[in-house]
């Protein structure tokens, strides 16, 4: 059964609209455990521009399920993971003037950074996920720097339409089945919500979907205990 893990980043983000306490994405945390989040994930930006080391630290300790650090490949933030410890690292791309992730780790490319920085966070304990785009030699390079997990980043099928859409969810399918054969856990997500979602859950094999602007939009309407439970029944039900 695949899992979804639920990110808060833009509860973070209307509460530092003001630069006040209010909302608090701790809180909001908490309530999409009780709503049936399986994990929580938070994106610990160089710039701090939505979630906080506050907020890092109180997570790691009041969550129930399991906290996903999202965060650059710095040595800045792994000195940060390594004091926190979260369950799992995602280290994904990070460019200052970026609105959100605009694609996967070039992992063939920045190697030995990578290498480097996923020895250190396994010797704290830490299991290392690769945010990367569907393709065979990301995959390849994934497992060469010894990298526990890939998410695979869907913002290119969520943008698409028609047959370029269809054509980027065979690439999904083709990384998935690609990242098992190469002995890879394979989580996916950005831009996925009620309805895209729908053909990438039908694929199966990817273990956990990490969503949070669909998620965040809805509750604003509906309630975050309602947005995080039907969420979570699409990606159980799948």
């Amino acid at each position: 059964m695949a899992k979804l893990g639920v990110n808060v980043d833009h509860i973070a983000t209307i509460r530092q609209a003001r630069g006040g306490t209010d909302p608090d994405p701790v809180t909001a945390a908490a309530m999409a455990e009780l709503a049936g989040a399986d994990g929580i994930t938070v994106h610990l930006r160089e710039d701090r521009r939505h979630i906080q080391d506050r907020d890092v630290m109180l997570l790691r300790r009041t969550l129930q399920t399991h906290l996903n650090l999202e965060m650059a490949s710095t040595d800045e933030m792994v000195a940060i993971a390594m004091k926190v410890v979260p369950d799992y690292v995602t280290l994904v791309p990070e460019k200052r003037q970026e609105l959100t992730t605009e694609g996967g780790l070039d992992v063939v490319k920045h190697k030995d950074k990578l290498s480097r920085h996923i020895d250190l966070l396994h010797q704290a304990g830490i299991t290392v996920s690769l945010f990367v785009d569907p393709d065979l030699e990301q995959l390849k390079a994934s497992t060469r720097v010894k990298a526990d997990f890939i998410e695979i980043h869907t913002g290119s099928y969520c943008d698409a339409k028609g047959k370029d859409q269809v054509a980027e969810l065979t690439k999904i399918e083709e990384a998935v089945k690609a990242g098992k054969k190469l002995g890879l856990g394979v989580n996916a997500g950005h831009g996925l919500n009620y309805h895209n979602i729908r053909p990438v859950l039908a694929l199966g094999g990817v273990e956990e979907y990490n969503i949070g602007h669909s998620i965040i939009s809805r509750a604003v309407l509906v309630g975050l205990d309602r947005a995080v439970r039907e969420m979570s029944e699409l990606v159980r039900g799948s």
